[in-house]
């Protein structure tokens, strides 16, 4: 149903909302927090979350300006209430009784930064935002957009651990993006449809710790190794395409956003029991050595349900897998100790 909201216009999709009343408790209530509301991302994602017919509540928190966004997007006429709060004093009750934890917060990457600049600030943002979280809605699923994600999930990890309130399967970092950016890139050389594509992608969230799995694309398609290598690079990259073309005005903003609630709509959908969600996402696993990866997870009432094996791997991508570990084990290992200081 979200999915295809957002490839409707405006009329059409105001009229599909229309046509489900939720007034019957068809669909359960659900509370939506977004952490970093009044950002780049956030602005956006709140509007997107607002379009989606599972939320009932939408719960927007930032330092600043959230009264205007709250106020903005609460004048949509879709089935969720919305409620702005501002400022660490109002953190709490802008957690409680959530559902789902969405955290976009933080600095975005400007030109010649890597996720790695990012990590001093975005850090600690992570860190108070999850000390709150373990207080106010501990059985709440968390997804994590924060850059660098491969090492806020281990920090949030942490922080919920020190709480006495971890659930390994209610952290998730969110991935999505980068399997939106394969599917699009793999279907403009394979020449399909993208909405038919589909695109596994492991690892983890920055750079060479991105590998999409085009072996097991579908539909499949006859591309040479050269073009394979050249669309797992973009797809590795995309992100600082995106950041050369803004020129110093911002980062991958609205995809991230539309990537984020589609990732949200998946968990929220597993919440309520529908079957069979599966989505790729960075969560504790030990389908490798490492202790958190990004692979193909089932989605359901307690979150994560099920890990999936990475299947079959061509050679290429094997020698991808045993390239991105020394890094992705370093950003772990990173956030950890971060956040025992």
């Amino acid at each position: 149903m979200f999915r295809s909201m957002l490839v409707r216009s405006s009329a059409s999709a105001k009229q599909a909302v229309n046509r489900r009343s939720f007034s019957s408790g068809s669909v359960p209530e659900r509370k939506v927090a977004i952490l970093g509301a009044a950002g780049g991302i956030g602005q956006p994602l709140a509007l997107l979350m607002k379009l989606n017919p599972l939320v009932s509540s939408l719960s927007l928190y930032d330092i600043a300006n959230t009264p205007g966004v709250a106020a903005d997007v609460g004048h949509i006429n879709t089935r969720s209430d919305v409620a702005g709060y501002m400022g660490d004093d109002n953190l709490a009750k802008a957690l409680e009784g959530a559902d789902l934890v969405i955290i976009p917060a933080g600095v975005p990457r400007k030109p010649g930064m890597t996720r790695d600049d990012l990590f001093n600030i975005n850090a600690g943002i992570v860190k108070n935002l999850c000390t709150a979280i373990a207080k106010y809605c501990p059985h709440a699923l968390i997804n994590m957009i924060s850059n660098p994600v491969n090492s806020t999930v281990p920090i949030a990890a942490e922080i919920f651990k020190k709480a006495g309130m971890y659930d390994e399967k209610k952290l998730f970092g969110v991935t999505t993006l980068d399997v939106v950016r394969a599917k699009t890139f793999y279907a403009g050389k394979a020449n399909v449809p993208v909405a038919e594509v589909n695109v596994p992608v492991i690892g983890g969230h920055a750079g060479v710790t991105i590998l999409p799995l085009f072996s097991q694309a579908s539909p499949q398609a006859n591309l040479s190794s050269d073009v394979l290598t050249a669309l797992t690079k973009r797809t590795q990259d995309g992100g600082t395409e995106v950041v050369e073309a803004k020129a110093g005005k911002g980062s991958a903003t609205l995809s991230m956003a539309y990537a984020g609630a589609l990732f949200a709509d998946a968990c929220l959908k597993g919440l309520n029991g529908v079957p069979d969600v599966v989505e790729c996402s960075y969560v504790q696993s030990t389908i490798t050595e490492l202790p958190f990866f990004a692979s193909k997870v089932r989605l359901g009432k307690n979150g994560v349900e099920e890990v999936l094996d990475l299947g079959p791997l061509s050679d290429y991508e094997k020698e991808g897998l045993e390239a991105l570990k020394p890094e992705l084990k370093s950003s772990i290992e990173k956030g950890v100790k971060f956040a025992n200081q």
